[in-house]
């Protein structure tokens, strides 16, 4: 995913050079030495100057080249092509794939020049793919020239022999990099709101760009798409907007099955989860063939969950109490819905019942339990079991045990909730005959 900005950014560096090189003769001393691409105002007068520099920059081969620029900057560090020079040393490392002697050419040129969007350009996109590679020390870095790259565009002057179309789509590649990378970094240090501003930002300059549908240019929008739609889908509330891009992104990651699926899997998730339902998911995978969503997209939200007073009125009306889970008796005597709760306390209270429970601790004479998984798995404990009569020490069940017991209830608190029984039973070391309700309640998740 990263090997088509890198192209761009080479193309991108290296576009000054080219005219250059191709000329056939050097022109006469006193004529604009500067390559195509820069302003035809600069004018070497040092003809053994025009000549070091016209030597240098004619150098095919990067290596050679870049040790000629070397040579020509530090024998004239005035020189009116300074920058030009720095520009195309910049690039010549790059070219020969000397990527930290790239990185340092582009911080000698901010030394000089510090809003040169072409040294600011490759030291956000070297500061993003560090990021994206679980460098966390690139991610500030990232974010510092992404911004200082898109303030330096506002102000990025046409330079001298380039059409205004060229010109055009050499800003859409610059600020697709530095949003691109501000937005990442954003994202990183969850700063969902400016991510997603900035990520938009960076895919709307690559739809200017106009680039043909292919696996490559689809890699390059994927790189944004799929942070965007992190950064919408994980804002609280939830950006619904993100959905689009979710869908999107997996219509992008076609070529690489196995980001295909986690994409998929994460957007289907989110999509369920606001929704409702999966319902028309796959719909909104096929129509998302734009990069932006059309204008009015919305997902419809899923209706808001029952209240805690609904749920236990709706459990009473359909279920009898002694058919109950312990968990759906916590969950009414919890919920604030008097009439309920009531209607179940009548029904239970003195009345001895059989449970089953979880120990969460134990004496011979009292006994706490989780009747809920819920309070199970938190190892909090929902009843207090007051045993009628002392258990021998040895028969003393154990902490996290499953335990058949009887108790008539006495005494609840709602919140936090906790059920107190008296009259405790165990069956299992009683010779008495069993209670007379004889329902079992195994513990049930709320």
């Amino acid at each position: 995913m990263k090997k088509p900005l890198v192209t761009m950014l080479l193309i991108l560096a290296t576009a000054a050079v080219q005219p250059l090189v191709a000329q056939q003769s050097s022109p006469a001393a006193g004529q604009s030495a500067a390559p195509a691409g820069q302003t035809k105002n600069k004018e070497i007068k040092d003809p053994a100057e025009y000549n070091a520099y016209v030597n240098a920059t004619q150098q095919t081969d990067p290596n050679q080249k870049a040790t000629a620029l070397e040579s020509f900057l530090q024998t004239y560090p005035n020189s009116v092509m300074k920058i030009d020079a720095m520009e195309l040393l910049m690039a010549a490392y790059q070219q020969a794939g000397n990527a930290q002697k790239t990185v340092d050419a582009a911080n000698r040129i901010l030394q000089v020049d510090p809003n040169n969007v072409r040294a600011l350009a490759l030291l956000a996109y070297n500061a993003r793919a560090q990021a994206e590679n679980n460098n966390a020390a690139a991610i500030p870095q990232a974010a510092e020239y992404g911004a200082k790259g898109l303030q330096a565009l506002a102000n990025f002057q046409k330079p001298d022999g380039v059409s205004d179309a060229d010109f055009a789509k050499q800003k859409d590649q610059l600020e697709a990099i530095f949003a691109g990378a501000a937005g990442f970094a954003a994202l990183n240090q969850k700063d969902y709101a400016n991510a997603a501003k900035y990520l938009k930002e960076a895919i709307n300059a690559e739809d200017q760009m106009h680039m043909p549908d292919s696996a490559q240019s689809n890699a390059m929008l994927l790189r944004d798409m799929y942070p965007l739609t992190v950064a919408e889908l994980e804002q609280k509330p939830m950006n619904p907007e993100g959905l689009w891009f979710a869908a999107r992104a997996v219509k992008l990651a076609a070529g690489n099955a196995a980001a295909q699926t986690q994409i998929e899997k994460y957007g289907h998730a989110k999509y369920t989860k606001y929704h409702g339902s999966d319902q028309a998911w796959s719909d909104l995978e096929a129509a998302a063939t734009t990069n932006m969503p059309p204008a009015g997209f919305t997902v419809a939200p899923a209706p808001p969950p029952p209240t805690p007073q609904q749920q236990a009125q709706d459990l009473v009306n359909s279920k009898q109490v002694k058919d109950m889970s312990f968990a759906e008796w916590q969950l009414i005597l919890s919920s604030g819905n008097d009439a309920a709760a009531s209607k179940v306390w009548d029904t239970i209270h003195d009345k001895q019942v059989a449970l089953v429970a979880f120990v969460i601790s134990a004496t011979r004479t009292k006994i706490e339990l989780a009747g809920s998984t819920d309070d199970n798995d938190a190892h909090k404990a929902d009843i207090t079991l007051t045993l009628a009569t002392p258990i021998p020490l040895s028969k003393v069940p154990k902490e996290g045990a499953e335990l058949e017991f009887q108790g008539a209830p006495d005494t609840y608190t709602p919140n936090p909730f906790m059920m107190n029984m008296k009259d405790g039973v165990i069956p299992s070391l009683e010779k008495a005959a069993p209670a007379t309700h004889h329902t079992t309640h195994k513990p049930a998740a709320q």
